[in-house]
């Protein structure tokens, strides 16, 4: 008797589960598929035929700005965007970032008011387990939906423009399904937050987006005011290598980041930054890793003095060094 009735409060609590996980998900819906749009999108491909391509997008602002994929509206500067409701909407491209894998459309004839925003969420506040949901236009699906968990945080994958490359970095991994134009659509979370911007599939039941963060909030910023997001370069490669003993105990810190390579003409050999030094901090901000330097070579840095603080034969020393602006 005891087991029968264990059994039955088991799966009593399994359905109020289930229903309480259906009740998010069905709400997530309501709230986040209205926001959503497909992107249908056409560039010239080299031999000089008209190419389309596809994706989703998500609105940011009521007044018609949407977040995407940089790799989705690549080599293109218009499209047309279609939303659940029927409405479709032409579109231009204000700024691309394809070291960052943004991007921000703006459908025209819209108002303010015109367009459900997603309310924006903060990425840096997501836990490993957590449910999330993907909404998106996959395989020209309009408004799919898939849900999931955050199976992974802290992730990165490269990006390139040009001769540039870069590694996108705190990316999401979730197991909501991605499919082939799922790029650009919205990871959200129980309460119906962007927290990301999808972006690739990684692998069977693996998919990555763009963190929305506080870096990336600042560079959809950027790209909606200004059409492209600045960075300032200095102009080496470097690894992540530990200080030797000594001089960790002295320091307090384990990890530098090594100069192993400088550019000629850059402002990192113009200020005398040698190979083999080992950058322990940025004006006063320590850096161990090359995302550290990566994420501290913002706008604010371009054209004006950085105490770059180094380890070099045995001594801590200080350069002075003046970013330029990154070319792509």
């Amino acid at each position: 008797m005891l087991d029968i009735e264990r059994e039955r409060e088991l799966a009593a609590s399994e359905q109020e589960a289930l229903d309480a996980y259906s009740t998010i998900v069905t709400s997530v819906a309501e709230l986040v598929i209205p926001s959503v749009a497909s992107l249908q999108v056409s560039h010239r491909t080299r031999n000089g035929r008209l190419a389309q391509g596809a994706g989703s997008a998500v609105v940011i602002t009521p007044d018609g700005f949407l977040a995407t994929s940089a790799h989705v509206v690549d080599g293109t500067h218009k499209g047309i965007a279609a939303f659940a409701d029927g409405r479709e909407f032409d579109i231009e491209v204000v700024g691309r970032d394809p070291l960052s894998d943004l991007a921000v459309v703006r459908t025209k004839g819209t108002k303010g008011g015109d367009l459900n925003a997603v309310e924006i969420g903060d990425a840096a506040q997501l836990r490993v387990g957590q449910l999330v949901v993907a909404l998106g236009n996959p395989m020209g699906l309009a408004g799919t939906l898939t849900a999931g968990v955050v199976s992974a945080l802290g992730r990165s994958f490269p990006t390139r423009a040009g001769s540039t490359s870069r590694l996108v970095e705190d990316v999401i991994q979730t197991d909501a399904a991605l499919n082939p134009g799922n790029s650009g659509g919205a990871l959200v979370d129980g309460n119906g937050r962007l927290v990301g911007v999808n972006t690739a599939v990684a692998g069977v039941g693996l998919g990555l987006a763009v963190p929305l963060n506080t870096t990336t909030r600042r560079i959809v910023a950027a790209l909606m005011s200004e059409g492209r997001f600045r960075r300032a370069y200095l102009g080496i490669a470097g690894g992540r290598r530990p200080l030797p003993p000594r001089a960790a105990d002295a320091l307090d810190r384990r990890f530098g980041v090594e100069v192993v390579q400088i550019v000629e003409g850059s402002p990192a050999a113009a200020a005398g930054l040698k190979q083999e030094d080992l950058i322990l901090d940025i004006d006063g901000t320590p850096v161990e890793q090359p995302g550290d330097l990566q994420r501290l070579m913002i706008s604010d840095r371009i054209g004006r003095e950085v105490c770059v603080r180094v380890f070099r034969n045995g001594e801590v020393l200080e350069v002075t060094v003046r970013p330029v602006e990154l070319q792509q």
